[in-house]
Protein backbone atom coordinates (compact mmCIF):
# COMPACT_ATOMS: atom_id res chain seq x y z
CA UNK A 1 0.00 0.00 0.00
CA UNK A 2 1.29 3.72 -1.06
CA UNK A 3 0.09 6.43 1.36
CA UNK A 4 -0.49 9.26 -0.96
CA UNK A 5 -0.04 12.94 -1.47
CA UNK A 6 2.65 13.60 -3.52
CA UNK A 7 3.84 13.60 -7.19
CA UNK A 8 6.46 10.92 -6.28
CA UNK A 9 3.40 8.47 -4.85
CA UNK A 10 2.09 8.49 -8.56
CA UNK A 11 5.60 8.01 -9.61
CA UNK A 12 5.87 4.90 -7.47
CA UNK A 13 2.25 3.96 -8.63
CA UNK A 14 3.51 3.88 -11.89
CA UNK A 15 6.65 1.80 -11.03
CA UNK A 16 4.73 -0.93 -9.28
CA UNK A 17 1.84 -1.02 -11.95
CA UNK A 18 4.72 -1.76 -14.74
CA UNK A 19 6.31 -4.41 -12.50
CA UNK A 20 2.57 -5.74 -12.14
CA UNK A 21 2.64 -5.90 -8.22
CA UNK A 22 -0.96 -6.11 -6.46
CA UNK A 23 -0.95 -2.40 -4.94
CA UNK A 24 -3.30 0.21 -3.59
CA UNK A 25 -2.77 4.16 -3.29
CA UNK A 26 -4.54 5.59 -0.43
CA UNK A 27 -5.33 9.01 -0.25
CA UNK A 28 -6.50 11.47 2.94
CA UNK A 29 -9.23 12.64 1.35
CA UNK A 30 -8.41 16.28 1.06
CA UNK A 31 -8.38 16.48 -2.77
CA UNK A 32 -11.40 15.96 -4.06
CA UNK A 33 -10.71 15.04 -7.60
CA UNK A 34 -7.46 12.77 -7.62
CA UNK A 35 -5.64 12.41 -10.83
CA UNK A 36 -6.25 8.92 -12.69
CA UNK A 37 -3.96 6.20 -11.31
CA UNK A 38 -3.07 2.59 -13.07
CA UNK A 39 -3.56 0.41 -9.32
CA UNK A 40 -6.26 0.76 -7.39
CA UNK A 41 -7.32 3.77 -5.46
CA UNK A 42 -8.74 4.72 -1.67
CA UNK A 43 -9.92 8.03 -0.20
CA UNK A 44 -10.43 8.47 3.36
CA UNK A 45 -8.79 8.08 6.48
CA UNK A 46 -8.25 4.72 8.36
CA UNK A 47 -9.02 6.25 12.02
CA UNK A 48 -5.98 6.64 13.67
CA UNK A 49 -3.36 3.95 14.84
CA UNK A 50 -6.06 0.97 15.72
CA UNK A 51 -7.88 1.66 12.31
CA UNK A 52 -4.80 1.39 10.33
CA UNK A 53 -3.50 -1.59 12.06
CA UNK A 54 -6.67 -3.23 11.33
CA UNK A 55 -6.78 -2.47 7.47
CA UNK A 56 -4.03 -3.69 7.07
CA UNK A 57 -4.84 -7.37 9.03
CA UNK A 58 -7.97 -7.06 6.62
CA UNK A 59 -6.48 -6.47 3.16
CA UNK A 60 -3.18 -8.59 3.93
CA UNK A 61 -0.77 -5.34 3.45
CA UNK A 62 2.61 -6.95 3.47
CA UNK A 63 4.44 -3.78 2.37
CA UNK A 64 3.71 -0.04 3.51
CA UNK A 65 5.43 3.14 1.39
CA UNK A 66 4.64 6.21 3.10
CA UNK A 67 4.50 8.73 0.44
CA UNK A 68 2.66 11.33 1.71
CA UNK A 69 3.64 14.93 2.14
CA UNK A 70 6.29 15.85 4.15
CA UNK A 71 4.26 17.78 6.45
CA UNK A 72 1.32 15.39 7.24
CA UNK A 73 2.99 14.13 10.15
CA UNK A 74 0.51 12.44 12.41
CA UNK A 75 -0.23 9.79 9.36
CA UNK A 76 3.23 9.88 9.08
CA UNK A 77 3.71 8.49 12.79
CA UNK A 78 0.22 6.29 12.74
CA UNK A 79 1.91 4.70 10.24
CA UNK A 80 5.00 3.83 12.07
CA UNK A 81 3.03 2.61 14.75
CA UNK A 82 0.31 0.70 13.12
CA UNK A 83 2.68 -0.88 10.83
CA UNK A 84 5.29 -1.85 14.16
CA UNK A 85 1.98 -3.30 15.67
CA UNK A 86 1.04 -5.70 12.76
CA UNK A 87 4.75 -6.29 11.67
CA UNK A 88 4.74 -5.15 8.27
CA UNK A 89 8.16 -3.77 7.12
CA UNK A 90 7.63 0.62 6.07
CA UNK A 91 9.88 2.97 3.96
CA UNK A 92 9.22 6.45 3.81
CA UNK A 93 9.43 7.59 0.18
CA UNK A 94 10.40 11.16 1.04
CA UNK A 95 12.49 14.60 -0.19
CA UNK A 96 15.24 16.41 0.80
CA UNK A 97 14.43 19.92 2.15
CA UNK A 98 15.27 22.85 -0.39
CA UNK A 99 18.32 24.92 0.66
CA UNK A 100 18.22 28.41 0.23
CA UNK A 101 21.11 29.53 -2.34
CA UNK A 102 23.03 32.85 -2.27
CA UNK A 103 20.63 34.62 -3.63
CA UNK A 104 17.43 33.75 -1.91
CA UNK A 105 15.65 36.01 0.43
CA UNK A 106 14.31 33.44 3.02
CA UNK A 107 13.35 34.13 6.63
CA UNK A 108 12.96 30.90 8.36
CA UNK A 109 10.05 30.00 10.78
CA UNK A 110 9.17 26.75 12.55
CA UNK A 111 5.74 26.46 11.51
CA UNK A 112 2.80 27.63 10.42
CA UNK A 113 1.85 30.47 13.48
CA UNK A 114 4.81 31.81 13.29
CA UNK A 115 4.89 32.30 9.59
CA UNK A 116 1.84 34.32 10.48
CA UNK A 117 3.41 36.31 12.57
CA UNK A 118 6.26 37.11 10.50
CA UNK A 119 4.11 39.01 8.06
CA UNK A 120 5.19 42.74 7.42
CA UNK A 121 2.89 45.12 9.47
CA UNK A 122 2.36 47.20 6.38
CA UNK A 123 -0.34 46.06 3.49
CA UNK A 124 1.32 43.73 0.42
CA UNK A 125 -0.16 41.21 -1.39
CA UNK A 126 1.16 37.60 -0.49
CA UNK A 127 1.11 34.65 -2.18
CA UNK A 128 0.41 31.56 0.61
CA UNK A 129 1.29 28.13 -0.65
CA UNK A 130 0.70 26.01 2.18
CA UNK A 131 -2.90 24.97 0.78
CA UNK A 132 -6.19 25.25 2.41
CA UNK A 133 -5.56 24.32 5.55
CA UNK A 134 -4.73 27.05 8.44
CA UNK A 135 -5.92 29.70 6.41
CA UNK A 136 -7.62 31.48 9.58
CA UNK A 137 -4.13 32.10 11.22
CA UNK A 138 -3.59 34.53 8.46
CA UNK A 139 -7.08 35.93 8.85
CA UNK A 140 -6.09 38.42 11.69
CA UNK A 141 -3.64 39.90 9.05
CA UNK A 142 -6.15 41.15 7.31
CA UNK A 143 -4.13 44.68 5.99
CA UNK A 144 -2.92 41.84 3.30
CA UNK A 145 -4.17 40.46 -0.33
CA UNK A 146 -3.68 36.41 -0.23
CA UNK A 147 -3.22 35.01 -3.26
CA UNK A 148 -3.93 31.16 -3.50
CA UNK A 149 -3.92 28.38 -5.87
CA UNK A 150 -5.52 25.16 -4.97
CA UNK A 151 -6.19 22.40 -6.41
CA UNK A 152 -10.05 22.22 -6.14
CA UNK A 153 -12.21 24.73 -5.63
CA UNK A 154 -13.14 25.57 -1.83
CA UNK A 155 -16.22 24.02 -0.74
CA UNK A 156 -17.21 27.01 1.95
CA UNK A 157 -15.77 31.02 2.38
CA UNK A 158 -12.15 30.66 3.29
CA UNK A 159 -11.69 32.48 6.36
CA UNK A 160 -9.43 35.15 4.59
CA UNK A 161 -10.98 38.11 3.82
CA UNK A 162 -9.38 39.80 1.72
CA UNK A 163 -7.98 37.27 -0.82
CA UNK A 164 -7.64 36.10 -4.76
CA UNK A 165 -8.13 32.23 -5.30
CA UNK A 166 -6.48 30.30 -8.84
CA UNK A 167 -8.07 26.93 -9.19
CA UNK A 168 -5.14 24.61 -10.86
CA UNK A 169 -3.34 21.43 -11.01
CA UNK A 170 0.22 21.39 -10.72
CA UNK A 171 3.38 21.05 -11.41
CA UNK A 172 4.04 24.52 -12.66
CA UNK A 173 6.86 25.93 -14.68
CA UNK A 174 9.11 28.70 -13.11
CA UNK A 175 7.77 30.66 -15.97
CA UNK A 176 4.50 30.23 -15.27
CA UNK A 177 5.00 30.97 -11.56
CA UNK A 178 6.88 34.39 -12.47
CA UNK A 179 4.21 35.29 -14.65
CA UNK A 180 1.28 34.57 -12.15
CA UNK A 181 3.41 36.50 -9.75
CA UNK A 182 3.79 39.38 -11.19
CA UNK A 183 -0.22 39.38 -12.52
CA UNK A 184 -1.14 39.23 -9.20
CA UNK A 185 1.70 42.23 -8.53
CA UNK A 186 2.60 39.50 -5.36
CA UNK A 187 5.55 40.66 -3.16
CA UNK A 188 6.00 38.56 -0.79
CA UNK A 189 5.51 34.17 -0.41
CA UNK A 190 4.46 31.76 2.64
CA UNK A 191 6.14 28.20 1.59
CA UNK A 192 6.00 25.66 3.37
CA UNK A 193 9.49 23.49 2.19
CA UNK A 194 8.13 20.20 1.37
CA UNK A 195 10.91 19.72 -0.71
CA UNK A 196 11.34 18.24 -4.34
CA UNK A 197 11.04 19.07 -8.05
CA UNK A 198 7.10 19.35 -8.18
CA UNK A 199 6.28 22.42 -6.27
CA UNK A 200 10.16 24.14 -6.29
CA UNK A 201 9.38 26.51 -9.28
CA UNK A 202 7.46 28.97 -7.02
CA UNK A 203 10.69 29.15 -4.96
CA UNK A 204 12.69 29.45 -8.52
CA UNK A 205 10.33 32.43 -9.32
CA UNK A 206 10.45 34.51 -6.01
CA UNK A 207 14.11 33.85 -6.67
CA UNK A 208 14.53 35.48 -10.06
CA UNK A 209 11.82 38.56 -8.97
CA UNK A 210 14.53 39.00 -5.74
CA UNK A 211 10.97 38.55 -3.83
CA UNK A 212 11.36 37.38 -0.18
CA UNK A 213 10.20 34.06 1.31
CA UNK A 214 8.93 33.02 4.86
CA UNK A 215 9.76 29.44 4.42
CA UNK A 216 7.96 27.25 6.62
CA UNK A 217 10.30 24.35 7.95
CA UNK A 218 9.38 21.17 8.21
CA UNK A 219 8.20 19.20 11.43
CA UNK A 220 10.54 16.97 12.42
CA UNK A 221 9.01 12.92 12.89
CA UNK A 222 9.47 11.46 16.20
CA UNK A 223 9.83 8.43 15.49
CA UNK A 224 12.31 6.58 13.63
CA UNK A 225 11.54 5.12 10.32
CA UNK A 226 14.00 4.04 7.06
CA UNK A 227 13.85 6.27 4.21
CA UNK A 228 14.40 6.51 0.22
CA UNK A 229 14.92 9.66 -1.59
CA UNK A 230 14.42 7.98 -5.26
CA UNK A 231 11.23 5.64 -6.67
CA UNK A 232 14.13 3.55 -7.82
CA UNK A 233 14.89 3.07 -4.25
CA UNK A 234 11.92 2.22 -3.41
CA UNK A 235 11.38 -0.47 -5.74
CA UNK A 236 14.98 -1.92 -4.45
CA UNK A 237 12.80 -2.41 -0.83
CA UNK A 238 10.04 -3.49 -2.10
CA UNK A 239 12.15 -6.05 -3.71
CA UNK A 240 14.33 -6.51 -0.76
CA UNK A 241 11.49 -7.03 1.38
Amino acid sequence: MILAGTIEASQLAQAVATKGYRACLSYAGRVERPKAQPIEKRIGGFGGVQGLFAYLREEQITHVIDATHPFATQMSENAVLACAKARVPLLALTRPPWRPETTDRWHSVPDIPAAASALPAQKQNIMLAIGRMHLDLFAAQSQHHYVLRLVDPPAQTLALPDSTIIVSRGPFSKEQDIALMREHEVEMVVSKNAGGRGAYAKIEAARQLSLPVIMIERPILSLPRDEAFLVTEAMDWIAGH
